[in-house]
């Protein structure tokens, strides 16, 4: 297949105006290395519900996600999927030394990512300290990331699910600003109560209770379904049965 036919192409962006500058594998690069990639790099948009990536596909591309959320997804083989992560601004698609697709991964959101032909970027790992350090950072986070899921989805309960969720949302979008109260957060919430539910392994009617719960014991506000302000982080995060030190994830 070919995973990037249909997909058009955005127009170009400015690195140094970039929202996800400051996070992404290109964090560290001086302006020569930026200069680099600029020679390897393209743009492309996606439409909510487009699948990037189908797994086992041959990937001729590595990136980040500059706007926009998308789901990691593997289907068994008689047919069941499950969603098994998310990318979020800044994350990393692609695996360096990898020809295939380990996971399908679909936009949820209309979604744009900063895209790197593979092979070129490959030889600049080798050649810029800067970018292997920083992916080895970014892989080492999402390792952390995923055995912290592990725990939300063996032992949470689901208000403490919904919670954490909400908190991962939040705490990634703070990240991306430059001026941002340290407590009281405001954001879209990117995913459906559907999404939710089944990457939470909880029914919708659970997922809509919990929230609800939240907004009535004043955790949350809600305007419409998707606008959400956190007043207090301190107070979401021990809803969530995490450390309330109301630092902002990396």
């Amino acid at each position: 297949m070919n995973m990037l036919k249909e997909p058009s192409l955005s127009n170009p962006h400015d690195c140094v105006d970039c929202p996800i500058r400051h996070r992404a594998v290109c964090a560290r690069c001086e302006t020569d290395e930026l200069e680099a990639l600029e020679q390897i790099k393209y743009y492309r948009s996606f439409q909510a519900g487009q699948t990037l990536i189908w797994s086992g596909d041959q990937m001729d591309f590595v990136g980040s996600v500059v706007s926009g959320i998308a789901t990691l997804t593997q289907t068994m083989e008689d047919g069941r999927t499950q969603m098994v992560g998310l990318l979020l601004p800044s994350d990393f698609v692609g695996r360096p030394g990898r020809d295939g697709a380990a996971y399908d991964v679909v936009a949820t959101t209309d979604l744009v990512m900063c895209c790197f032909r593979k092979k070129p970027f490959e030889r600049m790992m080798m050649e810029t300290p800067h970018i292997a350090q920083r992916l080895l950072e970014m892989t080492l986070d999402e390792l952390d990331a995923a055995r912290e899921w592990m725990l939300v989805l063996g032992r949470k309960t689901a208000r403490e699910k919904i919670a954490s969720l909400l908190s991962i949302f939040a705490r990634r979008d703070a990240s991306l600003k430059v001026d941002v109260s340290k407590d009281t957060l405001v954001f879209d919430l990117p995913l459906t109560r559907e999404a939710m539910a089944d990457y939470l392994g909880l029914t919708l009617e659970t997922v809509s209770r919990q929230i609800s719960a939240l907004k009535k014991d004043g955790v949350i506000h809600l305007e419409g379904k998707r606008h959400v302000t956190i007043p207090n982080l301190s107070r979401l995060l021990e809803e969530a049965g995490d450390d309330a030190d109301g630092g902002i994830m990396v």
